[in-house]
């Protein structure tokens, strides 16, 4: 009887001291969260970047377009010189001309609105240098099929793809 009794003391004991080890929480550290201007800075970079993926995959558009054309214009050119074209087709060729040079044109105002926004956004400058004269690029690239050498041009505005893509890869590192 006595040794039930010490036992039950002992275990009313030490009952309350098993019940505060217990309950003793264990929490890991929470990572810090970035403050709101780091979430804009990097939200404005995403939104950046996809601007340049968006003017690359454009420019790429265009320019595998522009390779076969330029090719039916360049046979069309060969064709005139020997006066075998007729008016109708010459016509159409000069239409033809001209949407490439529109095109062209609407592709540089786009790229130089990209440089102006990466040269006033602060959190994009520092990515301004590498952008800077894929405008200028495009102007060349209208300049050479205002003289109808689209092939040049293709080859000019796959030089600012190249560009555009060494942007894109620095903003992605």
């Amino acid at each position: 009887m006595r040794r039930t009794i010490a036992v039950l003391i002992i275990t009313l004991v030490l009952l309350p001291v098993s019940t505060f080890s217990q309950t003793r929480r264990r929490t890991t550290p929470r990572a810090p969260r970035p403050n709101l201007a780091q979430q804009r800075a990097a939200e404005v970079q995403r939104a950046g970047a996809q601007r340049v993926a968006d003017q690359i995959k454009v420019l790429t558009r265009f320019i595998y377009l522009l390779g076969g054309v330029a090719k039916t214009l360049e046979g069309v050119n060969d064709a005139a010189s020997r006066s075998q074209q007729t008016t109708a087709a010459a016509e159409q060729t000069e239409k033809s001309r001209t949407v490439i040079r529109n095109s062209i044109r609407t592709l540089r105002v786009e790229l130089d609105k990209l440089e102006v926004d990466f040269r006033a956004t602060p959190e994009l400058q520092r990515y301004y240098i590498k952008l800077a004269g894929v405008a200028a690029g495009a102007a060349t690239a209208e300049d050479q099929a205002g003289a109808n050498q689209f092939d040049r041009a293709g080859r000019t505005l796959l030089e600012v793809v190249n560009r555009l893509t060494d942007v894109l890869v620095e903003m992605r590192t």
